[in-house]
């Protein structure tokens, strides 16, 4: 019978980490190709819709708007609570239709802000969706602390936006924009350390699939909704 040395003995814990250490980068690297992935999608639909008088009038100008605004919020409720029971290949098609349907419902932003502006919003948010990310992910602070609080916030935040659809202040929709950038930024770093800790290299193929899906659909939520809140302030309006 062999019998391991010291050495090997020794040595064991470290190559287990280093197992680990490579298939988490390789699921965190699955969860931001699914989302970059979906946001690629929302915003060629996004475009090729405002380059389209007809089809913007078509949606926009009709009761079908409110199918094309309300929808993605029906299915990414479908998609939390049904994921569990779903295949992986069929919550990746889901990921995929939420994305163009958010793309359908984004395009009427080139209706109120110039082209220019919404691609310079695009790289501002990119470039501090960048940062937020990374610090959650390579922080050793825990930031579950914090989690209450955001989610409160984000509450609030759709609450006050909720009213302003019906009060139309601008004093208030500034305030939501201030909160907003705040709440999703703080999200952005605390989602991004909750997917992280997802992760369990004991996984099968399927369950970690589905944990990549789930996790690029929160940072998709994360990233479009600092956009639109960034957008608030950066945007150029149109004059027409």
């Amino acid at each position: 019978m062999a019998f391991e040395t010291r050495s090997q003995f020794a040595a064991r814990p470290a190559a287990v980490a280093q197992e680990v250490d490579a298939g988490l980068r390789q699921y965190m690297l699955g969860v931001y190709n699914y989302m970059a992935t979906g946001l690629a999608l929302t915003g060629i639909v996004a475009l090729a819709l405002s380059m389209s008088p007809g089809a913007m009038a078509a949606i926009f100008g009709t009761p079908l708007k409110w199918v094309v605004m309300l929808a993605p919020l029906g299915l990414v409720f479908f998609l939390g609570a049904r994921l569990n029971s779903m295949q992986a290949s069929t919550a990746r098609t889901l990921f995929w239709v939420y994305s163009a349907l958010m793309g359908a419902s984004l395009s009427s932003i080139f209706l109120v802000y110039t082209g220019e502006s919404v691609a310079r919003v695009f790289f501002i948010t990119s470039a501090s969706f960048g940062g937020l990310s990374l610090y959650g992910y390579t922080t050793k602070r825990n930031l579950s602390a914090f989690g209450s609080f955001l989610i409160m916030g984000l509450w609030g935040v759709v609450i006050a936006s909720l009213v302003n659809m019906f009060f139309h202040s601008s004093a208030l929709g500034f305030a939501i924009s201030v909160i907003g950038v705040l709440v999703f930024a703080g999200l952005t770093a605390w989602d991004t350390q909750q997917i992280k800790e997802m992760y369990w290299d004991g996984d099968g193929s399927e369950i970690a699939a589905k944990k990549s899906v789930m996790g690029a659909l929160m940072l998709y939520m994360d990233f479009i909704n600092l956009f639109l809140m960034l957008l608030q302030f950066f945007g150029d309006r149109r004059n027409d």
